[in-house]
């Protein structure tokens, strides 16, 4: 990350104080902008065997939400706060796929808009284009086989199998029209972890756990994390195929893109293209 000037010019500090200062002062916009911008492009030109192996990855990685959910589900009380201390088993997935540099869909939806935004053109859109039909198959691909595998007889006890069957029905809960809301929220806040993360440094673990926490406990439709639920409950015959796809995925695919292209790609961007323009002359 390149170095902020902050300091640079205090009559009060020496050169090891001004490195200092800079080293504790927050990144520019534009300086998150572009290494945001760097990491989606980085992501187009892996090879697409590299781009499917992680986002398969990433897909079972975030089954760990649904279980571990469940799990913690399983040893509370019937209370009120029940949903605020299990929702903490919601962060998991998100935690081993941030900091595991896992491909998630709903990440690129600011990372591999920000080329496009900057560059506008044609090679550029078919690139992310590529990116995102190669990673949200494999991410979805790796939800079914994790929801798969918790079909398997006597691996969990009775309670985490009848708390894993109540999840499952959440993501069915809300009209077309409720579900892409819900998830207009979900996409805006992932989206909003990616941005942040360049400025948190030691704090990445706790601007992940905080911003997930938030999309758990607001009972928020993320297309990933939500689809580990949707298709295990496609399995236990809590719901059909065509609820699957028209219920759950279509709308909250929708909302997701909603949320973080237009509400942090489009914004962020727009705040500091001027900025990139100067740069540019």
């Amino acid at each position: 990350m390149p170095r902020s000037d902050t300091g640079s010019n205090s009559p009060h500090l020496d050169d090891a104080e001004q490195e200092q200062a800079a080293q504790h002062s927050s990144p520019r916009a534009l300086v998150i902008h572009e290494v945001v911008r760097e990491e989606g492009e980085a992501a187009m030109e892996r090879t697409a065997g590299a781009l499917i192996m992680s986002a398969l990855a990433a897909g079972l990685s975030m089954g760990f939400s649904f279980l571990t959910q469940a799990v913690i589900e399983s040893s509370l009380p019937e209370t009120p706060w029940r949903a605020l201390v299990a929702s903490f088993g919601y962060t998991v997935g998100f935690v081993i796929v941030v900091l595991g540099r896992q491909q998630l869909f709903t990440e690129s939806t600011l990372s591999a808009v920000l080329p496009v935004l900057t560059r506008r053109n044609l090679k550029t859109i078919a690139k992310t284009a590529r990116l995102w039909g190669l990673v949200l198959s494999a991410n979805i691909a790796g939800t079914l086989v994790f929801a798969a595998i918790l079909q398997m007889p006597g691996v969990f006890s009775d309670e985490v199998v009848r708390e894993l069957g109540w999840l499952a029905k959440q993501p069915y809960s809300g009209s077309f029209t409720v579900t892409v809301v819900r998830a207009i929220f979900a996409g805006w806040l992932i989206a909003l972890m990616v941005w942040l993360l360049p400025s948190a440094r030691s704090a990445r673990l706790m601007t992940i756990l905080l911003i997930t926490y938030v999309v758990a406990i607001s009972r928020l439709s993320h297309v990933i994390a939500g689809s580990v639920e949707a298709s295990y409950g496609v399995m236990v015959g809590a719901a059909s195929v065509r609820d699957y796809l028209a219920v759950f995925f279509f709308p909250t695919l929708l909302g997701n893109m909603i949320g973080g292209i237009s509400l942090v790609a489009i914004i962020n961007h727009g705040s500091i293209v001027a900025e990139i323009t100067d740069a540019e002359n």
